[in-house]
């Protein structure tokens, strides 16, 4: 267990028996996780679980993420602190699918396998579970976002409604209905 782990060699892993993994990483690598990832901060955070021999070939990683990360609202720019707790599992395997020469790959549907090569980067697994854990649109407590109307000085702001195309169609046809009628 270790709070600054390098990645581990596969061949160093003994076959038959799973491995420990305990991260926590000190304050300077929080500061570099929080800038790799674009946060404001990052108070906590905390990786631990168990590396463990899936078949003959291939490991498992099984772990649990915590973590206390502060963004900016996306409305206000006001600090939203937001705890994340997140299962984790990846399966590193010998055996990936192959995408051939296609240009076009498509995503396996199992999202947890990763190719086994002659490493294992628990950090960068740590740090991956993180990015795909935050908020995407963090948003302050009663933070909304009010209209709001921009354009040149001396013209008329478009709204909303004028840049829907069939809003003009139909007031067209209204105009053109209530003409008939008269």
């Amino acid at each position: 267990m270790s709070s600054d782990m390098k990645p581990i060699r596969t061949s160093d892993l003994a076959d038959n028996r799973p491995r420990e993994i305990a991260l926590r990483p000190g304050a300077d690598r929080l500061k570099a996780i929080a800038a790799e990832l674009g946060l404001s901060d990052l108070r906590k955070l905390n990786f631990a679980g168990r590396l463990s021999p899936a078949g003959k070939r291939d490991w498992q990683l099984e772990a649990h993420l915590g973590a206390t990360v502060v963004q900016p609202c996306v409305v206000s720019l006001i600090p939203v602190t937001t705890r994340i707790e997140e299962d984790v599992t990846r399966r590193y395997t010998r055996d990936m699918p192959d995408p051939g020469d296609a240009d076009e790959v498509e995503m396996p549907e199992d999202d947890t396998l990763e190719p086994l090569g002659a490493e294992i980067d628990i950090e960068a697994a740590m740090i991956e579970a993180l990015a795909l854990a935050l908020p995407p649109y963090p948003r302050a407590d009663g933070a909304a976002l009010d209209d709001a109307t921009f354009t040149e000085p001396g013209k008329a702001a478009m709204s909303d409604d004028d840049v829907k195309p069939f809003a003009g169609l139909a007031a067209l046809r209204d105009k053109l209905d209530g003409g008939d009628k008269g």
